[in-house]
């Protein structure tokens, strides 16, 4: 084997964009790539590492001989060490070996792999992006024609390595293709517009459910190699499903073969530890005040963009990025320049990241999972916010399953726990997660946080997904809850498939199906999900029988969507409330049919009286069915009010009627 030679893929540019924090691809740059130097096909290796006295590859080439092939610094002092080795093809095993400042050696993996040995091996392997065929381009056009216009978010979280589990095959998980053949069409049926996968880059600890990341650039091995990602991909935009994975900028472990002193120093953490730990995941914070760090987590998103098509990232623990006093004490964290609390460095990393995901890939979308008031989330750059396209709602999310663990008798006392969500609905585009993260640790699944007896349980689990699906703003649903899976989710085990067996267990699955279905075909549950036009009060004040009444609306053309949630298990055969216009009003779904499960408390086709109720000018009376989600849709449209008359003064207008105030808060719990 020849020696490492010179040559280069940097330009000075790439140098001065890498060192302003602004090189958005430095993936086509940094790591390592097949290239053809002097007529020689081999490959090319470079590795920022400033401090590092020196830099060799090592691998199954040269019996991982420290001392064989030593890389040679710029001349720029950019801290890159770069290289050409000859001969060398997709598949040769490789590790760098840095000798740090005090001149001990250790072995590193390339932050910039494509691919890594399945754990427990930890050696990066030369790899290529171009040898997968996409065939989505409709679905890409698509996705460009909609960017910016309102569209339906149904999202499945996926654990891929628990979904379902081979266990005639020592309990394994299914691979890429696999998830592709069974996977796509479960979540095809069920109407999700998209799958959200856990992270799927490349981790040695199976329990951390993959936040714990070594290889941000791979796709973990344990599932395929990068094109069986790209197959699974390419197969849900195929069936018009999108992909969402998680993306996790927050933090990284301690792991010797990955980025914790990388060079011997604190490279891509902060030095200080009361900024550079995190207490709760022992593990590093980055350092987003380094511009090479910058660069590197960027092009990491958009390399998840460009090279898988994937549709959005949702950012992991957002929170714990924003402030330095996150899970920290007093003393044991450093105020920002101003003596404040918020992480400002951060702050001005997650706008970058926005704005080059935007700038890049319109179409994508950026969620972050934050769970404090911190304002502007899901707010423009240029008005000031972090940029992203969607927040996660954490406190409908705590409130909800509060109140929903409450026997129905004590619910009367607890009504705002439902409706103070609705106080700050509009202050973000919000969505709905019911996640992994509330059926593990002790919390019990979705269905037994549910009280009363088997019946009870799942008409509340049915009433819970049916507010979901109509409260403004989208939603995100964990696998298993759909059918009401009764033990917690373990990675080990993976969902309890077998339960669908049972009457209970298949008709939640129908009814999330039915709201599925319902969701993606009415506009008026997605079209203004973010803003209050798509919504309006009718009533909130019936404490003593638990009741909620709403509208949905979309465009003018839309038909309104009337929505009664009530959540205690007593039946009303004559049940009134306001609607805008007369006509027949025609139950579209129940949680309580039979076919979900229910009881059977279901009405036919009602005709609105014109009796003014609840401030509006008509009214229908219904059966209200026990610990249930109705949804009504009138047949006839409003009528729109006749335009103004020319040159009628705008001061002589008659005023809008104002709609239903929200219902004022109680009590926060």
């Amino acid at each position: 084997m020849q020696a490492v030679k010179p040559f280069s893929l940097l330009t000075e540019f790439d140098i001065s964009l890498f060192q302003a924090g602004k090189h958005f691809r430095m993936y086509q740059k940094l790591g390592s790539h097949l290239v053809e130097a002097d007529g020689e096909k081999g490959v090319h290796f470079a590795v920022w590492a400033p401090h590092a006295k020196r830099v060799s590859v090592t691998g199954n080439f040269n019996r991982w001989n420290p001392d064989s092939h030593v890389l040679l610094p710029r001349w720029d002092k950019s801290g890159i060490w770069e290289g050409f080795i000859p001969g060398l093809e997709k598949g040769t095993l490789y590790k760098y070996h840095i000798t740090m400042p005090n001149g001990r050696g250790m072995d590193k993996g390339d932050p910039y792999a494509l691919r890594w040995e399945t754990p427990p091996g930890t050696a990066c392997i030369v790899w290529e992006m171009d040898d997968y065929t996409w065939i989505d381009k409709s679905w890409l056009d698509k996705r460009l024609k909609q960017a910016g216009k309102p569209q339906p978010w149904s999202v499945y979280e996926v654990h891929p390595g628990s979904w379902k589990k081979i266990p005639e095959d020592g309990n394994r998980s299914l691979n890429f293709r696999e998830l592709a053949a069974d996977l796509v069409p479960y979540v095809k049926d069920m109407g999700f517009t998209h799958i959200e996968l856990m992270p799927v880059m490349e981790h040695p600890y199976f329990p951390s459910w993959g936040y714990q990341i070594t290889g941000f650039f791979a796709p973990s091995g344990r599932f395929g190699t990068p094109e069986d990602l790209m197959f699974f991909i390419d197969t849900c935009h195929q069936a018009g499903i999108g992909v969402i994975l998680d993306w996790v900028p927050s933090h990284f472990p301690a792991d010797i073969h990955g980025l914790y002193l990388f060079d011997g120093t604190h490279l891509y953490e902060y030095a200080d530890m009361r900024r550079g730990y995190h207490p709760d995941w022992n593990s590093y914070v980055f350092d987003y005040g380094r511009n090479e760090v910058r660069s590197f987590l960027i092009s990491n998103a958009l390399f998840w963009l460009d090279k898988y098509h994937v549709d959005g990232l949702r950012v992991d623990a957002v929170a714990s990025m924003l402030y330095h006093d996150y899970s920290r004490k007093e003393g044991e964290w450093i105020p920002n320049i101003h003596g404040g609390r918020e992480n400002l460095e951060a702050i001005s990393f997650l706008r970058d990241f926005n704005e080059a995901a935007y700038k890049n890939y319109p179409g994508v979308e950026t969620i972050a999972e934050e769970s404090t008031a911190f304002p502007g989330v899901s707010k423009p750059t240029w008005d000031g916010g972090l940029g992203f396209g969607q927040k996660w709602m954490m406190g409908w999310m705590h409130d909800t399953l509060n109140y929903f663990k409450r026997p129905p008798i004590f619910r009367r006392w607890h009504q705002s726990e439902v409706t103070f969500s609705m106080v700050y609905a509009f202050s973000e585009r919000f969505m709905l997660p019911l996640s992994h993260d509330e059926v593990v640790h002790m919390k019990a699944s979705l269905v037994y946080k549910m009280p009363g007896n088997e019946w009870d349980k799942f008409a509340n689990l049915r009433a819970l997904f049916g507010h979901q699906w109509t409260h403004p703003g989208s939603q995100l649903l964990f696998m298993g809850g759909e059918f009401g899976q009764t033990t917690e989710w373990s990675h080990d085990r993976g969902v309890t498939w077998e339960l669908l067996e049972y009457d209970f267990h298949k008709g939640c699955q129908d009814w999330v199906r039915a709201l599925n279905q319902l969701y993606a075909s009415h506009p008026a549950l997605w079209w203004n999900a973010f803003s209050p036009e798509g919504y309006e009060w009718i009533g909130g004040d019936d404490v003593e029988n638990c009741v909620l009444a709403y509208l949905r609306k979309g465009r003018d053309t839309d038909k309104v969507l009337l929505v009664i949630c009530h959540f205690k298990p007593n039946v009303m055969e004559e049940y009134s409330v306001g609607v805008p216009y007369g006509g027949t009003w025609r139950e579209l779904l129940n949680s309580d049919a039979e076919q979900f499960g229910g009881s059977g408390v279901t009405n036919k086709p009602l005709k609105a009286a014109k009796k003014e109720s609840h401030g509006q000018a008509y009214s229908i009376t219904f059966r209200l069915a026990p610990l249930a989600v109705q949804i009504f849709e009138g047949e006839d449209l409003p009528k729109k009010k006749p335009a103004k008359k020319a040159g009628k003064p705008a001061a002589t207008a008659k005023p809008a009627k104002k709609k239903a105030a929200a219902p004022k808060k109680e009590k926060k719990v």
